[in-house]
């Protein structure tokens, strides 16, 4: 079996932190002469279950996925420049970013997942309940210490330390900013007119880190550290993380049944939602959507129709099949609604202005 995950790993304290290898294709001179060779960049938040998708994907079709974890930003980037057959994101794009496309752009569903607030706090081994103000008022750098009285307040017989609070943001355009940032602007007017939402904003106070594993690595490494990562790299490195009040005013674990809850909504006909400070009762507020995103059109840079049948073959085994690794590595299943809407996107892709499927 091939298969081309393209990071180099080292380990530091205790996880498994990513040295990005960035594709050093020239705009539009990728090779798509191999067509059971496909390319694709973007999404950290995604890079678990990619890993095991394509790994099974491979082993039964033969077709090799060659998958950068570069952050969603630089996805998109290289899906602009043709250098890949699809880019993933864990936000839509931007009427920008759109502008930049030399033609529409489908987005398509392949997971939901929830972003955590993990925290490096030996002396504290109750899980933390966090509101959404006190979240806010942390990342504004208005919370300096952890024994400060808001956070007591909330976490009343927890015993915690005077430690100052250290903050880890992502330091690359990422679609799990996007999803923080975006929820953190409905639940706090001062977070929304200073900072506001993006894939990429100007952070009040902390340091920055290269992807999920980078903010990983982050927290691991420095007590009194917080900072936002995707639920199954919290898991999977052993690291404590917040319980968030919703909107309800219920606290809630972050878990694949909790993200479920938030993402049983109707589906927009486009697939772009947002699932943040959702109104479900039992739904955790920071959840989020990933999408694969492709030319609408697929006839470019000699590409061949088998290599545009091999793309959509693998995005509806995805949507399908596929997701039944969701919920072992921590990730929502597609609910019905999204499944639909997927395959709807699929069957809009054409080759040479008539559908592939």
């Amino acid at each position: 079996m091939k298969l081309h995950l393209s990071r180099t790993r080292t380990v530091a304290a205790g996880v498994i932190v990513a040295a990005f290898s960035m594709s050093m294709l020239a705009p539009g001179t990728a090779n798509f002469q191999d067509d059971k060779q496909l390319i694709g960049a973007g999404s950290t938040f995604d890079y678990p279950l990619f890993t095991k998708m394509f790994a099974d994907y491979n082993s039964k079709t033969g077709v090799e996925i060659n998958y950068q974890s570069v952050g969603s930003g630089a996805g998109i980037s290289q899906l602009t420049n043709k250098t890949v057959d699809f880019g993933a994101t864990d936000a839509p794009m931007s009427g920008k970013q759109d502008s930049g496309l030399t033609g529409p752009a489908v987005h398509i569903p392949v997971t939901a997942g929830a972003v955590v607030l993990s925290y490096n706090l030996p002396e504290v081994t109750k899980p933390l309940m966090l509101t959404p103000s006190v979240l806010a008022d942390i990342f504004l750098g208005n919370i300096t210490r952890w024994n400060d009285g808001k956070i007591a307040a909330i976490n009343k017989g927890v015993s915690l330390p005077s430690t100052s609070i250290l903050i880890a943001h992502r330091s690359d355009g990422s679609g799990t900013t996007n999803i923080f940032t975006t929820y953190l602007s409905k639940v706090s007017g001062d977070w929304n007119s200073k900072v506001g939402k993006g894939s990429a904003v100007n952070w009040p106070a902390g340091i920055g880190g290269k992807g999920n594993e980078g903010v990983a690595g982050l927290i691991k490494q420095t007590p009194g550290t917080i900072g936002y990562i995707e639920l199954a790299y919290a898991v999977q490195n052993s690291m404590p993380y917040a319980t968030m009040q919703n909107k309800a005013g219920k606290f809630i674990v972050p878990s694949t049944a909790s993200v479920s809850a938030a993402a049983n909504i109707a589906i927009p006909a486009d697939s772009k939602v947002s699932l943040t400070n959702t109104d479900a009762v039992d739904g955790y507020p920071i959840s989020g959507f990933s999408w694969v995103v492709l030319y609408k059109e697929q006839s470019y840079n000699s590409r061949s129709k088998a290599r545009a049948m091999n793309m959509m073959k693998l995005l509806q085994w995805m949507i399908h099949d596929g997701q039944k690794f969701s919920t072992g590595l921590n990730y929502a299943p597609l609910s019905p609604a999204a499944v639909k809407v997927g395959d709807a996107l699929l069957k809009s892709v054409t080759f040479d202005g008539k559908p592939v499927l």
